[in-house]
This record gives structure tokens, C-alpha cells and sequence, in this order.
């Protein structure tokens, strides 16, 4: 049972969810980091406080978040088409990733700004920074720990989303336990798939915390 071919077939699935995993994260920072500032700038109290701009961010996020992902991933089948060619797959995969990760982004974004000390802001508002100024070697600055903390739990939160991607055909580890594992019984390449699965969120958790150590100042 355990040939080339499975072997093969196993170190294939750990590169697809890999390149799943990596590409996705990117691609939801892209919109997740940008939204998660959006709604810290813009909120009550912020650094130019817009209700209408806020309410629609904050909409947008609890709308998509409320989905679940494989209904998610069905539903947005033709923009995965239009945008990829085909609806299975890595590749594919990677749309309807982004697309629910993002919003859970701008939330773990959201609440690590929220955390950096408002007296910090105010010293910069007094000595005439600029909002943008402030974004960025404020906020951003401030919050650098924390922002890589929520990374990492993004991750393991994004391979999650890229094993329930297998039950319709998203490749990767998840697409193998399930059509191996589980259609054809063989419930020993289902356990390999878990395991690994597992290492690698375990190895994404290890590398994010040693990163996040060693940019937080606490511990210098």
C-alpha cells in the first residue's frame, strides 16, 4: 500500500497545502491589513473617526465571516473561475482562502492596534504626526508583536480552511484524506495526513512564537 506512488502522492499534498497556505496568507494580508487599519482609524475614538465608512468595513467583515467556508467556497465557484479558469484545485483554492480569511485578518489586525497605548498616539498627535505617520511608526510599530502572534494564529486557521478545501477537490493533504482516508477506506493514509496536518501547524506555531519573541521589547 505504502509504494512510490502514495509516497509521491503524500510529499505532493504536503506542497500544495504549503503553497495554499503561504500564497493565501499574503493575499488576505493584502486586503486583511489594510481593513483591519480601516476600522481602527475610522472607529469611534479613532484617529479620524467616519460612522459610515466603519459601519460599512465592520458589515462587510461580519457578513463574510459569518459564512462558513465550504459554503463559501461553493458559492463564490464562478469568480474562482473567472479568475483562475477552473474551480478545483491548489490554485483555485487559494481564491476562496483569501477571500475567507481576509475579514478574520482584519479582525486579529483590529484588535492588535487596539492594544497599543492611547497615550503613545496622543505624543505623536502633539508633536504634529501626521495619520499616516502615525499608521505606520505608531500603530504598526507598536503593535509588531502582536500583529506576528495573529499571523501565526492565521496560519493554522488558513491550513484548517485548506483540509475542508479537499472535500471538493481543493488538493493538498486534506484533498488526499479524503479521497483516500475516507472514500477508499484506507484509513492509514488518513492518520499520515492528520499527522502531518498537525507538525505543520505546530511548526508554523513554533516559528511564529520565536519570531514574536524576538521583536518584543518586553523580553530584551
Amino acid at each position: 500500500m505504502w509504494s512510490n506512488t502514495v509516497i509521491m502522492m503524500i510529499l505532493e499534498g504536503i506542497g500544495a497545502t504549503i503553497y495554499m497556505v503561504l500564497l493565501s496568507t499574503l493575499m488576505a494580508y493584502v486586503i486583511g491589513l489594510p481593513l483591519g487599519i480601516l476600522l481602527v482609524v475610522t472607529a469611534k475614538g479613532g484617529l479620524r473617526p467616519n460612522a459610515v465608512i466603519y459601519k460599512i468595513a465592520d458589515l462587510f467583515v461580519n457578513i463574510v465571516r459569518s459564512i462558513p467556508f465550504l459554503i463559501l467556497l461553493i458559492l463564490i465557484i464562478p469568480i474562482t473561475r473567472a479568475i483562475v479558469g477552473k474551480s478545483y484545485g491548489p490554485t483555485a483554492t487559494v481564491v476562496p482562502l483569501t477571500l475567507a480569511a481576509a475579514p478574520f485578518i482584519a479582525r486579529l489586525v483590529e484588535s492588535s492596534l487596539l492594544e497599543v497605548d492611547h497615550g503613545v498616539i496622543e505624543a505623536a498627535q502633539s508633536m504634529g504626526a501626521s495619520t499616516w505617520t502615525i499608521i505606520f511608526k505608531v500603530l504598526l510599530a507598536e503593535a509588531k508583536t502582536s500583529l506576528i502572534l495573529g499571523a501565526t494564529i492565521a496560519l493554522g486557521t488558513i491550513l484548517g480552511y485548506s483540509a475542508m478545501a479537499g472535500a471538493v477537490g481543493g488538493g493538498g493533504l486534506g484533498d488526499i484524506a479524503i479521497r483516500y482516508g475516507y472514500n477508499r477506506y484506507q484509513f492509514d493514509i488518513m492518520a499520515v495526513t492528520v499527522i502531518l496536518l498537525i507538525l505543520l501547524v505546530q511548526i508554523m506555531q513554533w516559528v511564529g512564537t520565536k519570531i514574536s519573541q524576538k521583536t518584543d521589547k518586553r523580553t530584551r
